[in-house]
């Protein structure tokens, strides 16, 4: 029995009987793994991974992961092998495993979409073949948050075909055999163990790096937050970080308003950061589970800024992305509305923490060609001022300054909304609400104009930020006699798009489900009475009727019912 061969019980038994490994596969690995010293983990887990002399735990030694990696791992030991282990174990041995088996910020980044649930088309460009083969089930950033050792890629796909004996011809077969004058005749499950081993290896520099200089990082104090909530525009405000009992755990009470309308929001959460870098943690909003929010974000080096995404929703898709800034002194974060009509007149407020009060209109500085007609209010959050762009104000971007600070971005100043993008540009949504959580699609249209040449989609475009727009939807013929609007669902006022109710339907030809496609349109109306339309392509389709990681979630109330009138 070689140092990682598993107990061949149940069906891991099962699996280790349909692995055919190819020779190369069945050389010696001499990769030394990562000892188990965790007396928890052992006494609950030696039942089937042995511990030799050097502290080297079968299986568990030669991989590393992500906490939700080793979250998923402990749940099928719990549900399929019947490990026994009570929550708060659990825990901590998540814990441990995330701290002394888990992956570096460098490895992370390629699959941070994974671990933030981003509802994103992402390609793995380096093997098309390997993708294929992966991501029949699951995504590929499923893989490539994890390192491992040749024979425990190689056990990995032998325990594929043993719990989900389907995925020999979903995934590894799915595209048959080799063709006669193929170059390359390995069964794709060789190929692809081939591939993960030299491109996600147990050892690498990244890790052995980072190991060395983990630590709990120290976060307590003030933060600036800054962020942007698809459909509801960007948001500013505030988080106070405090340290709790034990290193590495945070209690945090944040802030913030939404620029466009003014809402101010009040969270109060509890986080653990994983490996020295990996927030993992909840909020809420007056202690009401009905509005938690998920949040996983990346502490980056220097502890002087967090980043990552915040989410909710069924399908985790509802929330912002949010980026938080240590706040030992005056930080400035952002301007709204980032455009200016020339010949018009607006409010622009500068959004900050601990900016100087009592600021004139010397001490704004929107560029040339616009004038701060007065201060409005000035407060250590935002100041806001009336601005006003001349009518022959040269279009483009200016640079912003608060007090001589840089505000990140610009004000654009245009003569003309040329054009209007929604996005996503193709949305996808899921029928529910019967038997199943509906997947809802939330849809935003930003202008644009173009520029001193007058050509759209070129380098001189200026975006012009995000804009208010009234929605619509129109059918996408694809057949003759298309009817898909009547059916697959509604758009409301803010472009989120609910979805219709699962299941077969009577009132359809054919008793069809309520699925479809069809286009979202958002139609801009500017001053002087012209209209400029833009679209986005929306697919309606079934439920996800098998969940690979059952994430535990919770609707809000209003944004997020769990049914409709339909």
């Amino acid at each position: 029995m070689t140092r990682q061969s598993i107990h061949a019980t149940g069906a891991l038994a099962f699996s280790l009987l349909l692995a055919t490994p190819t020779a190369a596969q069945e050389a010696a690995d001499t990769t030394t793994g990562i000892p188990v010293t965790n007396q928890m983990l052992i006494e609950s887990c030696d039942r089937c991974h042995a511990v030799d002399e050097d502290g080297m735990m079968t299986r568990i030694s030669y991989m590393r992961k992500t906490p939700e990696g080793w979250q998923q791992s402990i749940r099928r030991m719990v549900t399929l092998n019947e490990a026994e282990l009570e929550p708060e174990a659990a825990r901590d041995i998540v814990r441990y495993l995330s701290d002394n088996h888990g992956i570096a910020p460098e490895e992370l980044r390629p699959g941070r979409f994974e671990v933030e649930r981003r509802l994103i088309d992402w390609s793995y460009e380096a093997d098309s073949d390997v993708e294929n083969t992966c991501s029949q089930c699951h995504s590929m950033g499923r893989v490539i948050t994890q390192r491992r050792t040749r024979e425990e890629w190689n056990l990995l796909m032998a325990t594929h075909r043993g719990y989900y004996p389907l995925s020999d011809t979903q995934g590894f077969r799915r595209n048959g055999p080799p063709a006669p004058d193929a170059t390359d005749t390995r069964h794709p499950m060789d190929k692809a163990v081939a591939h993960l081993t030299g491109e996600f290896p147990l050892t690498t520099d990244e890790w052995t790096s980072w190991s060395a200089t983990m630590r709990p990082p120290r976060l307590a104090g003030t933060w600036a937050l800054k962020g942007h909530d698809p459909g509801r525009g960007p948001i500013y405000g505030t988080a106070e970080i405090a340290a709790a009992a034990d290193d590495g755990n945070f209690a945090t009470e944040l802030q913030y308003t939404y620029a466009r309308d003014g809402e101010q929001v009040a969270r109060s959460g509890q986080a653990i950061v994983y490996t020295g870098y990996q927030w993992r943690g909840r909020s809420f909003e007056g202690g009401s589970e009905e509005t938690a929010l998920r949040e996983v974000m990346m502490v980056e080096r220097g502890w002087n800024e967090i980043n990552g995404r915040w989410f909710a929703g069924a399908y985790d898709e509802f929330g912002p992305d949010v980026t938080l800034v240590r706040a030992d002194g005056p930080v400035v974060l952002g301007l709204h509305p980032v455009s200016l009509r020339s010949g018009s007149t607006a409010t622009v407020t500068v959004h900050g923490a601990n900016l100087p009060t009592g600021l004139g209109v010397g001490d704004v500085d929107f560029g040339p060609g616009v004038e701060v007609v007065r201060v409005i209010e000035g407060g250590s959050q935002a100041l806001s001022a009336e601005v006003a762009a001349s009518e022959d104000a040269a279009p483009g971007g200016r640079d912003v300054f608060l007090s001589g600070r840089p505000v990140p971005g610009r004000l654009t100043v245009y003569d003309t909304v040329d054009r209007i993008a929604v996005t996503p540009e193709a949305g996808m949504a899921r029928l529910g609400g019967g038997n199943f959580p509906k997947g809802y699609a939330q849809f935003e249209a930003t202008a644009f104009s173009n520029g001193p040449d007058g050509k759209p989609d070129t380098g001189d475009d200026l975006d012009l930020g995000f804009v208010d727009v009234a929605w619509s939807v129109e059918e996408y013929s694809a057949v003759f006699d298309d009817d898909d609007i009547e059916y697959v669902g509604s758009l409301d006022d803010n472009g989120l798009f609910q979805p219709a109710v699962d299941g077969p339907n009577p009132d359809r030809i054919g008793q069809r489900n309520n699925v479809g496609d069809v286009w979202v349109v958002a139609t801009w109306s500017g001053p002087g009475g012209e209209e400029v339309r833009g679209r986005a392509h929306l697919i309606v389709t079934v439920p996800l009727y098998m969940r690979w990681e059952p994430w535990r979630v919770q609707e809000l109330p209003g944004r997020f019912p769990r049914r409709t009138d339909r």
